[in-house]
């Protein structure tokens, strides 16, 4: 199909820095190729986008993973985490989420750019490209799967249970993608 789209998200999360607990309002460009022929599933990997950044991320706190006290005081509370490999950064937000988008596109869209600014970088943009973001954070983690988690303590507990019957995620919130019809 090779047609090339943008796609503007605002959401806010807290964070969790130098000891301190911070609101932070996000404002992200995504550059996207569209990579599928079926309008259903363009309009379905647009749904997973929206529902990941306004229903999963929106109003999470974004932490690091080796805050092992603060993780379980807020977890205790009650709190969504998004954990991250380093300090809850602008730039590694940026790498995370584009990672994770494209995880969650499974090849329908692939989002090629992302420009990531916030409150707190005073006008400064962060622009990460895939390529640069799949260097630095590949590996078997919470972005590089294919489900809204975002701690890789649900996943690996997800990967040790022994399911009988297949649960989809996505199948189970409407955006599982349009079967291909074989004659």
């Amino acid at each position: 199909m090779n047609t090339r789209i943008e796609k503007d998200f605002t959401f806010s999360t807290g964070l969790y820095f130098a000891g301190e607990f911070y609101i932070n309002l996000y404002e992200m460009t995504l550059s996207i190729l569209v990579e599928t022929d079926s309008i259903m599933n363009q309009n379905t990997a647009m749904e997973r986008i929206s529902y990941f950044i306004h229903e999963v991320l929106q109003n999470s706190i974004l932490i690091h993973q080796d805050e092992k006290d603060q993780i379980t005081k807020y977890k205790d509370a009650h709190l969504r985490l998004c954990e991250l490999p380093e300090q809850p950064y602008d730039m590694i937000l940026a790498n995370v989420l584009l990672l994770k988008l494209n995880s969650i596109l499974e090849g329908k869209l692939v989002i090629t750019d992302l420009i990531l600014g916030s409150t707190m970088s005073e006008g400064i943009r962060n622009i990460v490209v895939a390529e640069v973001a799949e260097n630095a954070l590949s590996g078997n983690y919470w972005w590089n799967k294919n489900n809204t988690s975002m701690t890789d303590k649900t996943c690996i507990e997800a990967d040790n249970i022994v399911n009988l019957f297949k649960s989809d995620e996505w199948n189970d919130l409407s955006m599982s993608w349009e079967e291909k019809v074989t004659k």
